[in-house]
């Protein structure tokens, strides 16, 4: 799900040539503010619910198409059943190589983060990317999908009964619950791993001996 052009990482360490620290550490916050906004943005919240929105769409008709399928045979059924399969997959296609991109999308963002963040040290500007808001805008609700996932995976199959739900039914809530599950789980992931990054920015680093540079 990218979104823009990312930050150009740092250039090698024996061509850098910045006049001195303080314009290191201007380059190196105006890189990782702009890479941080990719990673954890809200923005990057709504577009991955409405990607995945599309995806579940798209399983929701593939799910509508199976139940058509366990009808009694008859041509009409047969034709609906074709047209929401393919519909269906219209959708889930698409957004699934648009979710998968925007996996990729987000690594590059966190090594990006690392090389620029690895240059130097300035804890008292970097406080400001732990962005507690923002993480708890992405660790909550995605906890709740997890939960609400896991839920629809286990208890549907467990309380299914023969005779009174279709298999195509159970199969359809388990995929929706399987997609609310790794949605979430993506979610927690980049809250938790962003949150962890920030707090070893700030990190009180023991002095060194005899003094040293700062690279």
């Amino acid at each position: 799900m990218p979104s823009r052009t990312l930050p150009p990482p740092p250039p090698p360490e024996e061509i850098r040539a910045w006049p001195d620290r303080e314009a290191l550490l201007s380059d190196r916050a105006g890189a990782m503010g702009e890479l941080s906004r990719l990673s954890i943005g809200l923005s990057r919240l709504l577009l991955l619910w409405l990607t995945v929105a599309g995806f579940a769409a798209g399983w929701g008709l593939v799910g509508a198409a199976l139940q058509t399928f366990t009808e009694p045979l008859d041509p009409f059924y047969v034709l609906f059943g074709v047209i929401f399969l393919g519909v269906g997959l219209a959708f889930m296609v698409p957004t699934g190589i648009v979710i998968g991109f925007g996996i990729r999308h987000d690594g590059q963002v966190r090594e990006r983060l690392r090389q620029w963040s690895s240059l130097d040290r300035d804890p008292a500007r970097d406080a400001r990317y732990r962005s507690p808001g923002e993480s708890l805008c992405w660790f909550v609700p995605s906890f709740l999908l997890c939960a609400v996932g896991l839920w629809l995976c286990f208890a549907v199959p467990a309380g299914a009964k023969q005779g009174q739900e279709r298999y195509a039914e159970v199969i359809l809530l388990m995929g929706m619950g399987f997609i609310l599950w790794l949605t979430g789980l993506l979610g927690i992931a980049k809250a938790v791993s962003h949150y962890r990054w920030a707090v070893r920015l700030v990190a009180v680093v023991p002095a060194r001996v005899g003094g040293g540079a700062h690279r």
